[in-house]
């Protein structure tokens, strides 16, 4: 029974993505509504269907699932029948017009279940009458109405160019290149002869993420509509041979190894067979063959991630153990997994790369706080599980990666990353300290990075950035001992106009040390006291705001606004006790913090303590709404983007692959099943906190956020507009977790300078209530 509900639950999650219509009847246009019924469960099932040029066109939704605007594929018809296929997974449902019915059958597998759709409206995630017509985010964008150098477009629309990457060999070069439709193709330049080639077409989804996979080959990932349900597809230089490796709908794929000494495959993971847990694939890049590696079957005691070496052999994987322990298995033999740590979640100690240098296969390098509060990096034996040597440390900073050259110099260490009040960059080996000299002298204060370097080592691309630099991309040439600009991706932006990120340290209400960023215009600079907008980070485990050119920071100084961000405890790069002291105390402490730090700010004469806005996304916006229900007095005015509401619904809609690890959820945030918890859960809840807020709030949500439902951002306007507040409202059905489409993201931050405006600005605007 149980392998059959689970069986019946994969066919509904390929269903529910790769059906189609296609129907020549007029009859058949609008939207269907059924509800298939396997042993005792339910699934609902939205068909929308609409007729253009002559030709039907379909999409699905499952609200059960959370999947919506899901284009159909196949259909036809005859007469008053209907007949639905997906031939791949070998699906069909054939049904019969009567009246405003469509009675049928759905077929897989050997197995029939009847389904019958109504005729029914169209509905889309959410309360669509909540959202605020476009005309009046129009007007609100217009109060943003100043003499100022630079317009929202120059922050926020994407670089003509940018993304640039080596073939591995270097006879090629590939970038994203914008058309004047806001496209980003993907495109690959012949070194040698200046020949360019558009790969990759990117049509109405969003190209997430590319890299070569050989070198004549590319992968890139895509979802639909911010869904996160990520395929991988791969297409040649010229851009024939396009294939999706991963056509399997309602699933997400994720690259795990990319296989450098094996140009023909590449190791991914997927939740194919069973949506919350994620097992390993070899998946061959050219057609798109696979295999998959080792099962995860247990769901409530899950394999949370694997470790492959350089040849795609599987050689451990963590574990989760009742829901909150993490046991990490290691197999000496190659085949034969045993336990080698036992560890609790919040413990670390993750191998980043095994050292190839040695003739001990079971040498790597450990990054791992069990023997300090912050996290260092060991050469590791594994079969003797014995530390061999501490390569790096820092007393005030996790240390998490380490970079390995490749086979040409035989492996070595090159260099330590680490996030202290900036980027910090440590050379280890004899070459890497000659490279590192040259750059350093080349690019003097700037902050660099390596994008990317071929495989002889003979050219490499640089990366230049500073607080007030967006970017500029360099070559260089190891044999000419060249620099070359290659591309600035803003040349709008003029250095000498941006504001300066300074780094700030101070002393919370209770004793701890917090640190953070302020952006300041040149009026605070000047002695002027100046409107503060707070930005706590999203989240907000491990995550932490760092130093460098900062867009919205930006924007926002072009105004005459300040930006704070606060690294508050549960903030990541800190140590282990500065962690887990945020553990149970989001909304509380970690609140008490970012207050905290704007009352230094305060204090050092930069703010107006009368024009401070709160803004932010994930737990950011979470951040927003509790600070406007926790101080209500500190703040003018906030700015919720896809933010958390109610802590209790939160926890009820996320992703199916989050559920094996809500245990760890609950220790971080709250658990409900605890009385006292509970109390607290509702306490920092702002959905049961309205009476509290008496300043504006703007709200900006995607409406396929898998992370953060549209519930949760529906329930606080509404609960708002119910006491009277205007609240503007800015949705878009084509986005998830954060705007990823130019188009969007301007109409949101236009909006967003408009409302700081009306109330930062202009006093004749604070009142929020409507008359």
């Amino acid at each position: 029974m149980k392998k059959q509900n689970l069986a019946i639950n994969r066919i509904l999650i390929i269903v529910l993505f790769t059906m189609g219509f296609n129907l020549n009847a007029q009859d058949f246009t609008g939207s269907w509504k059924g509800t298939l019924s396997v042993q005792g469960m339910e699934m609902p099932l939205i068909f929308n269907i609409e007729k253009t040029g002559g030709e039907y066109k379909s999409t699905m939704d499952s609200p059960s699932q959370g999947a919506t605007n899901i284009p159909m594929d196949e259909t036809t018809v005859d007469k008053n029948q209907i007949t639905i296929g997906f031939k791949q997974a070998g699906i069909k449902y054939v049904g019969d017009m009567e009246g405003n019915t469509i009675k049928g059958t759905f077929y897989q597998a050997g197995m029939e279940f009847p389904l019958v759709l109504e005729k029914s409206e169209k509905t889309v995630p959410g309360n669509p009458e909540l959202v605020t017509p476009e005309s009046e985010l129009t007007q609100l964008a217009s109060y943003d109405s100043g003499k100022y150098k630079y317009t929202v477009e120059d922050y926020f629309a994407r670089p003509k160019a940018r993304t640039f990457k080596f073939s591995p060999n270097g006879t090629y070069m590939s970038y994203r290149e914008k058309d004047e439709n806001g496209k980003s193709h993907i495109y690959v330049k012949n070194v040698e002869t200046g020949e360019v080639t558009r790969a990759i077409e990117e049509k109405e989804e969003l190209i997430r993420g590319y890299g070569w996979a050989n070198n004549n080959r590319l992968v890139y990932t895509m979802d639909k509509g911010g869904n996160e349900n990520y395929h991988v597809y791969a297409v040649d230089t010229d851009g024939a041979n396009q294939k999706d490796l991963t056509p399997y709908e309602g699933v997400k794929a994720e690259i795990i190894e990319m296989l450098k000494d094996d140009k023909d495959h590449m190791i991914i993971s997927l939740n194919k067979n069973n949506p919350q847990i994620f097992e390993p694939y070899k998946i061959n890049i050219k057609t798109g063959e696979i295999e998959q590696l080792y099962t995860n079957e247990d769901a409530a005691n899950p394999i949370a991630s694997y470790l492959f070496d350089k040849d795609g052999n599987l050689r451990g994987f963590a574990k989760v153990q009742d829901g909150v322990n993490i046991n990490f298995y290691y197999a000496t033999d190659g085949k034969n997994y045993e336990l080698l740590k036992e560890l609790n979640w919040k413990d670390a100690f993750a191998v980043v790369n095994f050292d190839y240098s040695t003739e001990n296969p079971h040498d790597a390098y450990v990054v791992s706080n069990l023997n300090n509060d912050k996290a260092e990096i060991y050469l590791y034996d594994l079969k003797e599980d014995k530390i061999i040597k501490k390569i790096y440390f820092n007393d005030n900073y996790d240390v998490a990666n380490i970079h390995i050259s490749n086979k040409k110099r035989n492996y070595e260490p090159d260099y330590i990353i680490y996030q202290g009040e900036k980027s910090v960059i440590v050379p280890l080996s004899d070459y890497y300290k000659k490279l590192h000299s040259k750059f350093v002298k080349e690019f003097g204060d700037k902050q660099y990075s390596i994008a990317d370097y071929t495989d002889d080592e003979s050219k490499y691309l640089i990366f230049i950035q500073s607080d007030k630099l967006y970017g500029v991309y360099y070559s260089y040439d190891t044999a000419k001992d060249e620099f070359k600009l290659l591309y600035n991706l803003m040349p709008q932006l003029k250095e000498e106009d941006m504001a300066e990120m300074r780094p700030i340290t101070f002393e919370s209400r209770d004793g701890v040390t917090i640190h953070g960023y302020i952006t300041l215009p040149k009026e605070a600079i000047k002695g002027k006291k100046v409107p503060l907008i707070v930005n706590p980070h999203g989240g907000p485990q491990g995550i932490r705001d760092s130093w460098g050119f900062n867009p919205e920071a930006q924007l926002f100084a072009s105004r005459g606004y300040a930006t704070l961000q606060v690294n508050f405890r549960i903030s990541g790069g800190y140590g282990r006790k500065f962690l887990e002291s945020g553990f149970k105390q989001i909304g509380r402490k970690a609140m008490d913090d970012v207050e905290d730090g704007v009352q230094y700010v305060i204090n050092q004469g930069w703010a107006d303590k009368d024009k401070i806005a709160i803004y932010g996304g994930s737990h950011g916006g979470y951040a927003v709404l509790r600070g406007l229900t926790k101080t209500p007095d500190l703040y003018a005015c906030g700015v919720d983007y896809v933010g958390v509401a109610n802590l209790f619904t939160f926890m009820k809609t996320i992703p199916p692959y989050w559920k094996p690890y809500l245990k760890i959820i609950k220790e971080i945030w709250y658990d409900e099943d605890v009385q006292e918890e509970k109390v607290i859960m509702e306490e920092v809840s702002p959905v049961y906190q309205i009476d509290k807020i008496k300043k504006p709030l703007f709200v900006v949500q995607g409406a396929n956020d898998p992370r953060v439902n549209i519930d949760e951002s529906d329930q606080i306007v509404s609960a708002l507009r119910k006491k009277g507040f205007d609240v503007p409202y800015m949705v878009r059905y084509d986005e998830g977790h954060g705007f990823g489409k130019e188009e969007n993201r301007i109409a949101m931050y236009k909006a967003m300078m408009g409302f700081y405006a009306k109330h930062l600005k202009k006093h004749e605007f604070k009142k929020p209530i409507k008359n």
